[in-house]
């Protein structure tokens, strides 16, 4: 849903890796995964600044944050 309504409304999509960065950046609880680490090995590339700000207008219309 996120991805939508950032497509919709920014006209750009955005990975789900750029999602959870943001999320993990807020410290949002995010899916639980069984194997999943805390901190990653390899960084990941950081998503645009326009990114973060459309994810995170996304994160408050649907009151996760």
């Amino acid at each position: 849903m996120i991805q939508e309504y950032i497509e919709s409304k920014y006209g750009f999509k955005v990975h789900t890796a750029y999602i959870a960065e943001v999320k993990r950046n807020l410290g949002l609880p995010r899916h639980e995964v069984p194997n999943a680490v805390d901190e990653l090995k390899n960084s990941k590339k950081q998503p645009i600044l326009e990114k973060v700000e459309a994810i995170k207008d996304a994160l408050k219309h649907f009151g996760i944050i």
